[in-house]
């Protein structure tokens, strides 16, 4: 069951905008947004969040930091998504950033039919991986959160194909289980040896 937060307005306003601008899309270089008949509209808009690797240092029991990035809008065509548009926080607020596709687009309304399915309701969110070229869709256990807190260890995170070697898409695995691997993967490795006595 999921309870979506609010997309701030200034974002939509910017997508409807760019989908309104045969320019913005016919520079998109996404055929099937190009190529879509019939009406294109925003949907199912998720706050991306990018897990923070620059501070390794976290306690015992406590979530990685995270940081919110953007937006992302689903464009639904008559039948299906068919492309998504991104959106960005710059000095001036929220702005369109560019329309995208690939395999993350049905990933995630796929991950998104499997959250509906849940009994219990979550936030749904997106969590990004850059160093690990990896998506999951982050159900959050506070539904009336603003969009901008942290990962609970109760949360679930649902990673998306294609997920990185080892890890299974669209399994969900609690935060406490999931970030703490992650975490390993993106410690820097180890120093092999001893330094020389001086």
């Amino acid at each position: 069951m999921l309870r979506p937060s609010p997309a701030p307005a200034p974002a939509l306003r910017s997508v409807l905008a760019a989908l309104g601008s045969p320019t913005a899309v016919r520079e998109a270089r996404t055929p099937a947004l190009r190529s879509a008949q019939g009406p294109l509209s925003p949907e199912l808009p998720l706050p991306v969040h990018v897990l923070d690797v620059r501070d390794q240092v976290v306690p015992p029991g406590h979530a990685p930091r995270t940081r919110l990035v953007g937006w992302r809008f689903l464009i639904r065509g008559p039948e299906r998504a068919v492309a998504a548009a991104d959106t960005m926080l710059t000095p001036d607020g929220w702005t369109f950033s560019h329309f995208f596709e690939g395999p993350y687009v049905a990933a995630t309304e796929r991950a998104l039919l499997q959250a509906e399915a849940l009994a219990t309701p979550y936030q749904p969110r997106l969590l990004s991986v850059p160093e690990l070229y990896m998506l999951t869709l982050w159900l959050h256990g506070d539904t009336a959160a603003d969009g901008t807190s942290a990962p609970d260890p109760a949360d679930l995170l649902i990673p998306l194909a294609p997920a990185p070697p080892g890890i299974a898409a669209h399994l969900p695995h609690r935060v406490a289980d999931l970030l703490p691997v992650l975490t390993l993967r993106l410690a820097p490795p180890p120093l092999f040896g001893t330094p020389a006595p001086a």
